[in-house]
């Protein structure tokens, strides 16, 4: 449910330990000139020394300070050739929060289009630490669901071929994605609400890492897999043997239950001690690993895994006509219980 509300964020100055000195120098001049650090840049190209594109820009201060959205002084330089033109426009916000993304978005939409659209010939663009970080973010949520797609439908044709069932790689995906989807709740409960801030000594900026859904999606599901394919195969191997399936499935869980568990408490702490580092992209990184293995390794692994499989019997191998061309693969039927 949380993922649904997910808000991702390029950090800034917040994700950086408060005890650099450059960091707090940075923000004595944020403080002092609000919006000055990371203005929006106004890039105009276009002959500038026309009276319609000086009329366009003129216009172009005179709403950008009349919205409430823009903080002063608002610059205007000119190039040599007279063909290009910047406006430096000083956003309210910090630079990457809902206010900042207000502002760009009212600068774009509305204030650029009403004076320097009216300009015939003239093309701009708008730049700058709110623009990189909005755009960032579209561009990798355009990217989510091409990297989902291509990930999930390999591991079903993969574990379809090696399992020869149409369930288990079915079972599989929704499985991992329940330990993905619990890690990304994880993260926006503590960094994006910000609950625990003073347990871990940071300091929330409303959204997590806009890089870290995918690269976590993608480590988690590959450790997630990992886990499940040691386990089924055991649970397979048993079954190959002669035994019911509600059998096997405790057999491969009690056989594999050591060292899924020792591996899983290696991974546990490793990423832990991500957490313990000053740079917030950092701390979201190792809370979000490490709450993920821990789920997957006990709640989704130790209790799902087999009580689903218990559920289903026989069917966990269902495999249509159709399909029975796939190959056979050999699961160790022949060696001894």
């Amino acid at each position: 449910t949380p993922v649904l509300h997910v808000h991702t964020a390029q950090t800034g100055l917040d994700a950086l330990p408060k005890g650099i000195p450059t960091v707090d120098t940075i923000n004595r001049l944020q403080t002092a000139f609000p919006g000055n650090v990371a203005p929006a840049l106004v890039a105009i190209k276009g002959n500038a020394d026309s009276q319609a594109m000086q009329s366009a820009v003129r216009d172009l201060v005179s709403q950008a300070r009349a919205s409430g959205q823009a903080k002063e002084p608002i610059e205007v330089d000119i190039s040599h050739d007279q063909s290009v033109t910047r406006v430096t426009i000083p956003l309210v916000g910090n630079g990457t929060d809902s206010k900042s993304v207000a502002a760009l978005h009212t600068l774009r939409d509305r204030i650029l289009p009403a004076t320097v659209g009216h300009v015939s010939g003239a093309k701009w663009a708008v730049t700058g630490g709110t623009a990189n970080s909005e755009d960032g973010n579209k561009l990798l949520k355009h990217a989510w669901p091409i990297v989902f797609a291509f990930v999930l439908g390999l591991a079903f044709l993969l574990l379809l071929v090696s399992f020869r069932s149409l369930v288990i790689p079915i079972k599989a995906i929704v499985l991992n994605l329940l330990s993905v989807g619990a890690a990304y709740g994880v993260l926006i409960a503590v960094f994006q609400k910000g609950w625990g801030e003073s347990l871990l000594n940071f300091k929330s900026n409303g959204g997590i890492a806009s890089w870290l859904p995918i690269f976590m999606f993608v480590i988690l599901f590959g450790l997630s897999m990992d886990y499940h394919v040691f386990i089924l195969s055991r649970v397979r191997e048993a079954y190959d043997r002669g035994m019911k399936t509600e059998d096997a499935v405790a057999h491969g869980i009690k056989t594999t239950a050591g060292v899924v568990t020792s591996a899983a408490l290696v991974m546990v702490g490793v990423f832990s001690i991500f957490a313990t580092l000053p740079i917030l992209d950092m701390k979201e990184l190792g809370i979000g690993l490490a709450a993920a293995v821990l789920i997957d390794a006990t709640i989704v692994r130790a209790v799902l895994l087999p009580a689903t499989m218990k559920l289903l019997g026989d069917w966990n191998w269902y495999l249509p006509k159709w399909l029975q061309w796939l190959p056979q693969i050999d699961h160790g039927a022949g060696s001894a219980v």
